[in-house]
């Protein structure tokens, strides 16, 4: 009997432990991969279960948390404000000229209270199983029933242009550096978060107010949904409020290059 290397009969081969040396590698991969795999899902989920939303729900509060302390964090900062104000007026050897040169910079600001006539626009969504009342108009969308970060902008822009000399978005007053962005239904502003219906009050003269918000073209189109759609609007006339200062910090961020 041959005991040749290249006998096909035998079966320690040198050919047929490199023929199979790959295969057994790769499977071993394959089962050291499913088992990371196994873990890596086993420290997720912690014992719960992965597919429900109680993650969502978790994320959703600790937002709403956030914005709470956001909230506190404002009216604590507003009252050192007021304290460090006040010392800086005992102390700063300033003549009355400057401190009022001083007040109406900060009136300008919108760091005081503002009171005077005024005038609130209300937008809210429309409800959720609304159709077109007029014909002629396509089923709502999803998208035609919320409110949107532009239908606020508009609000905000159009009572500018008609001469406000403050504007608060629900509780907050709104200073030149404030942005009102949506994120979802819901509205981020200054760190705080709101849900609809949205209330945009601002201090000037209440016709002007109105002529300006009629005249917007962002606004006539928003009206067109209103009409078709249901969703809400409503101006009034408050006669005499008073507008809170911004109570947030006025440092100026910007970006710059890394050295």
């Amino acid at each position: 009997m041959s005991n040749s290397a290249d006998s096909p009969g035998t079966g320690s081969s040198p050919e047929r432990a490199r023929r199979f040396r790959p295969v057994r590698i790769l499977t071993a991969a394959v089962f050291a991969l499913a088992g990371l795999i196994f873990f890596t899902s086993f420290n997720t989920a912690k014992g719960t279960d992965i597919r429900t939303d109680a993650s969502l729900l978790k994320l959703s509060d600790l937002i709403q948390e956030r914005s709470r302390e956001n909230g506190q964090l404002d009216e604590t900062n507003g009252a050192l404000r007021k304290d460090i104000e006040a010392l800086a007026e005992r102390d700063d050897g300033s003549t009355k000229a400057e401190d009022d040169k001083l007040a109406a910079l900060e009136k300008r600001a919108g760091t005081q209270k503002l009171k005077g006539e005024s005038l609130t626009v209300t937008l809210n969504d429309a409800p959720p199983d609304a159709t077109a009342k007029l014909p002629g108009y396509p089923e709502p969308q999803p998208d035609y029933l919320v409110i949107h970060q532009q239908d606020l902008q508009a609000v905000v822009n159009a009572l500018w242009q008609g001469g406000a000399k403050g504007i608060k978005v629900m509780d907050q007053r709104l200073i030149s550096t404030s942005a009102v962005r949506c994120v979802g239904n819901t509205l981020i502003l200054q760190g705080r978060v709101y849900s609809p219906p949205y209330k945009i009050t601002a201090v000037g003269d209440p016709g002007k107010l109105k002529k300006a918000l009629a005249a917007s073209p962002a606004i006539q189109n928003y009206m067109v949904y209103v009409n078709v759609y249901g969703l809400g609007w409503k101006v009034e006339e408050n006669g005499p409020v008073t507008l809170p200062g911004y109570s947030g910090t006025v440092d100026l961020h910007y970006a710059k290059p890394v050295e």
